[in-house]
C-alpha cells in the first residue's frame, strides 16, 4: 500500500523591503498609500520634453544617509540599488543577518529592464564628441543584475534565478519563490523585483498611446492610460517551522499561486478576461480556499481602458457576484507601474494591508466607470478587520497572467 504523501509545507512572510515613489522604504511607502495622494508626477530621471507626456512615479534621491551602502555600492545601477536596499530591509525586519550562505536561502527576482537606464548613458556618451567612454555604465545591463546583486551582496549561495515575463515578472518569482520553498529545496527565499525608469520603456509605451498626461486613474470612468514607475518589493519568505524554530514572527502567509496565458495578443488582453480568470482560480485551488475567502483585492489596475475592463471580467468569471462587492484597490495609482517588479510591490503593499487590517484607497478623480461594478476602495483607507485573505493579481503583456493569495498571520 502506498505511503501517505507528506504535508505541504506552509510559507509565510518574515520581512518586507520596498522602495517606491512614495519613498526609500516600507514606512515611506504605507504612508503614502494611506494618504490617498499620488506620488506620481513631474521627473527628472531623464530629459523627457521630447515625449508626449510627463509624469512618471520616480523614486527621490537616496537612500538614507544611515544606509551601509557597503563595497561595490556606487558600481551598482539604479536598479541594482533599489533591490539591495529593499532586501536588506526585508531582511533586518525578519531577523535575519548575511551572509546566507550556510541558511539554505536562495534569490528569485523579476526585472524588466535590468540596468538599460545605464546603457542609455553609455550610448548617450558614445555619441557625444569629446565624451570619455565609462565602460563601468555596462556592468549591470542584463535583466538579472539586480537579483544577482542582492545574491553577491548578501551571501546567497542557492539558487538565484531571475524572471522576466513584462509586468507579471515580479509576481512570478514570488510565486517561483513560494515553490522552492514548499520543496524544501530553500528554506529561506528573497523574492521580489526591480526596475528603474529608463527611456526605452517610457518611449514604448507612449507610443503605443498607453500611457496618461496625468497620474493613472485606475477603473475611473477618464482613464487613459497607465503611469509608468520605478523601485523594488522584495519579501522573505520561509519556511513556517523554520520560521517558529528561530522565534521569528510571520508577518503574512504566501498561501497560493495560480498563473496562466491568454495565448492571443502581444499587448491586447482577451476582452472576456478568461485568461486572468484561469490564473485566479488555480491561485485559489492552490490556496486550498473558496472565493468567498477572499477579503479584498489588490487589482493589477494599470488605468488602461482596455486592461482595466478585462481585468473586471476575469475577477467577474473567478469570483462571480462577489466581484462587485469584494473592496479593491490599485497600487498603481499611488506609485506608477513598476513593470518587471509591479507584482513583488503589490505584494508587499498587500501584506501590509492584510496585517494593518485595512484596505488603502487609490487616488485618481472622476467617478468609478459604470460599465466596470467594481467597490473601489477612494479617499480614505477602509477599515478591512474580518479580511482573512487577499487576492493580488498581474496581468502582463503578451497575456501572462498570475495572481497571489496572501493570508493574514494573527
Amino acid at each position: 500500500m502506498a505511503s501517505e504523501p507528506p504535508a505541504r509545507r506552509r510559507v509565510v512572510v518574515t520581512g518586507v523591503g520596498a522602495v517606491s515613489a512614495c519613498g526609500w522604504g516600507v514606512p515611506a511607502l504605507w504612508a503614502g498609500l494611506r494618504s490617498g495622494r499620488t506620488s506620481i508626477s513631474a521627473f527628472t530621471r531623464f530629459d523627457h520634453t521630447r515625449h508626449r507626456t510627463h509624469v512618471a512615479g520616480e523614486a527621490p534621491a537616496g537612500p538614507p544617509a544611515d544606509f551601509a551602502r557597503g563595497r561595490g555600492w556606487p558600481r551598482l545601477s539604479l536598479a541594482d540599488r533599489f533591490a539591495l536596499f529593499s532586501a536588506r530591509e526585508a531582511l533586518a525586519q525578519a531577523g535575519l543577518e548575511p551572509p546566507l550562505g550556510e541558511r539554505a536561502a536562495g534569490v528569485f527576482f523579476g526585472s524588466s529592464t535590468g540596468g538599460m537606464l545605464e546603457s542609455e548613458w553609455y550610448v548617450a556618451d558614445l555619441m557625444r564628441p569629446g565624451t570619455r567612454e565609462r565602460r563601468g555604465l555596462m556592468a549591470s545591463q542584463q535583466i538579472n543584475a539586480p537579483g544577482d546583486a542582492v545574491a553577491r551582496a548578501l551571501g546567497v549561495t542557492g539558487p538565484v534565478q531571475t524572471l522576466s515575463s513584462a509586468c507579471a515578472s515580479g509576481a512570478l518569482a514570488l510565486a517561483a519563490a513560494l515553490a522552492a520553498v514548499r520543496a524544501g529545496d530553500v528554506e529561506i527565499a528573497l523574492a521580489g523585483g526591480a526596475d528603474s525608469l529608463c527611456q526605452v520603456t517610457y518611449a514604448g509605451f507612449n507610443a503605443l498611446r498607453a500611457v496618461d498626461e496625468v497620474p493613472c486613474r485606475p477603473f475611473r470612468s477618464g482613464r487613459a492610460g497607465m503611469s509608468v514607475g520605478e523601485g523594488a518589493g522584495v519579501l522573505v519568505l520561509e519556511a513556517l517551522e523554520h520560521a517558529r524554530a528561530r522565534g521569528a514572527t510571520p508577518l503574512a502567509e504566501v498561501c497560493g499561486a495560480g498563473s496562466s496565458c491568454d495565448a492571443s495578443h502581444m499587448t491586447a488582453p482577451l476582452p472576456d478576461g478568461t485568461g486572468a480568470a484561469l490564473a485566479i482560480r488555480r491561485a485559489l485551488d492552490d490556496a486550498g480556499l473558496p472565493p468567498a475567502a477572499i477579503g479584498f483585492v489588490n487589482a493589477h489596475g494599470t488605468g488602461t481602458p482596455l486592461n482595466d475592463a478585462s481585468e473586471f471580467a476575469g475577477l467577474e468569471g473567478a469570483l462571480g457576484a462577489r466581484a462587485r462587492e469584494i473592496p479593491l484597490t490599485a497600487t498603481k495609482a499611488t506609485v506608477g507601474h513598476l513593470l518587471g517588479s509591479s507584482g513583488a510591490l503589490e505584494a508587499v503593499a498587500t501584506v501590509l494591508c492584510l496585517r494593518e487590517r485595512e484596505v488603502h484607497p487609490t487616488p485618481g478623480d472622476g467617478e468609478v466607470d459604470p460599465g466596470i461594478a467594481v467597490r473601489l476602495v477612494t479617499g480614505a483607507p477602509l477599515p478591512a478587520p474580518d479580511a482573512r485573505a487577499a487576492l493580488s493579481t498581474s496581468l502582463a503583456f503578451g497575456g501572462s497572467n498570475v495572481a497571489l493569495v496572501l493570508g493574514r498571520w494573527d
